[in-house]
């Protein structure tokens, strides 16, 4: 039996797996969690929706570059042990089943994020976690026999043999003191996972509609993403939109969320066969209304705001549709340029990448090359995924690996 006091500060998915994960493991441990707010794993409440994307199916860890725009070379060894498939496993043995959707999202069955609260919660209680609410640490120090000395904003003091930092998104220098009071640098935080502010007012009427598989690009850069978009009363979100902001969080930021958008709306065609498309309307419906014939999947209402945005008239017919008209409509299905004039959270999930620089973690306990006895887990370290349950699989990885080393 051991009698190691250990320290969890951050009351998040990572900080509270590590706990579970080091309390189950070191039985006679010592284990408290010390959150900030009044409310615990806060982020796990408001996820995808409400419904908690706690993985991503299509998990392949020979493909984490593919998932992680930061990080994806230090995750690799560590989801050698732990990634989705055990963390399936995981909450399936405390009776939490999950389901996979289509796009390779994992959701529990209820579509409720309380289960997932819930499940953690009872685990933590089951191993004797400690749960600290209104207790922000503004100070850490290492005493000189190896301890650590946390102060409260209310002046008490604690004390802990390990220490384990999961504080979240390093998205200011502020909440990512603790660990530079203690030796660590960090990278620069940039936000990630942002959706576009577009102020053509035609975008903004169709707050809405959806189209299930676009191009969007960022012109004069490699940024480039496929995947589903979603017209809202700011600009655009959707996962091609969140994808392209994490894949490009650094670049954005550098030009303040003001650059040129470009979106392909038929990816699947070509220009020819849109031509075919148009011709074959012309010829089966020549009397029609063009704004009123779209080529689908395009939603109705989106495709007579891009045949008005190529300057065709509403009152044009298939029959009359000119050679210069054709042109122009198949360069607005291929290349809509839109100006973006800034960003926004996507519902309130806020994601950074920058954090504690992962040459000084070792990823094979997750502790600190530059403090024995501390520890990290979560986004305070410099690791950051695409939508779809990425960054909470980098959690659950990093918290079990950095539980199971407070334990040994």
């Amino acid at each position: 039996m051991s009698s190691r006091r250990i320290i969890v500060v951050g009351g998040g998915a990572a900080g509270f797996f590590a706990a579970i994960t080091g309390a189950e493991a070191a039985p006679g441990a010592s284990v408290a969690i010390l959150e900030k707010g009044a409310r615990f794993l806060a982020k796990v409440r408001i996820s995808g929706g409400g419904r908690c994307n706690v993985t991503n199916g299509r998990f392949d860890v020979s493909a984490l570059p593919d998932y992680y725009p930061r990080g994806a070379r230090a995750l690799r060894g560590p989801c050698q042990q732990f990634a989705a498939a055990e963390t399936v496993a995981w909450f399936e043995a405390r009776g939490v089943r999950l389901k996979t959707e289509p796009d390779g999202r994992m959701f529990p069955t209820t579509d409720s994020s309380e289960t997932i609260i819930d499940c953690l919660t009872r685990a933590a209680a089951g191993a004797g976690v400690q749960l600290r609410p209104n207790h922000d640490v503004t100070a850490v120090t290492q005493l000189p026999g190896g301890e650590f000395q946390l102060t409260l904003a209310h002046g008490q003091t604690l004390r802990c043999d390990r220490l384990l930092l999961a504080t979240g998104g390093a998205r200011s220098a502020e909440a990512a003191h603790l660990a530079a009071s203690l030796g660590h640098a960090l990278e620069p935080p940039a936000p990630s996972l942002f959706t576009f502010h577009v102020a053509v007012p035609w975008v903004r009427q169709l707050s809405g509609v959806t189209v299930s598989a676009v191009t969007a690009s960022v012109p004069e850069t490699d940024l480039r993403e496929t995947g589903p978009i979603l017209l809202t009363h700011w600009g655009v979100s959707g996962p091609v939109i969140l994808r392209l902001s994490a894949w490009g969080a650094r670049a954005l930021q550098s030009v303040n969320y003001t650059f040129p958008l470009r979106v392909h709306w038929l990816p699947g065609l070509e220009a020819g066969q849109m031509e075919a498309a148009l011709a074959a309307r012309r010829a089966s419906d020549p009397a029609r209304l063009l704004a009123k014939c779209p080529i689908a999947p395009l939603p109705a209402r989106l495709w007579e705001q891009l045949v008005l945005a190529a300057g065709i008239a509403p009152e044009l017919r298939n029959a009359d549709l000119s050679r210069a008209a054709r042109h122009q409509l198949l360069q607005q299905l291929m290349r809509t340029e839109f100006p973006v004039t800034g960003k926004s959270l996507n519902k309130d999930e806020f994601v950074t990448c920058g954090g504690v620089r992962l040459k000084e973690v070792n990823f094979q306990t997750m502790e600190s090359r530059l403090c024995p006895g501390l520890y990290f887990a979560g986004e305070l370290l410099d690791i950051d995924g695409i939508t779809g349950g990425f960054n909470f699989q980098a959690a659950w990885t990093t918290g079990w690996l950095a539980g199971r080393a407070l334990a040994s």
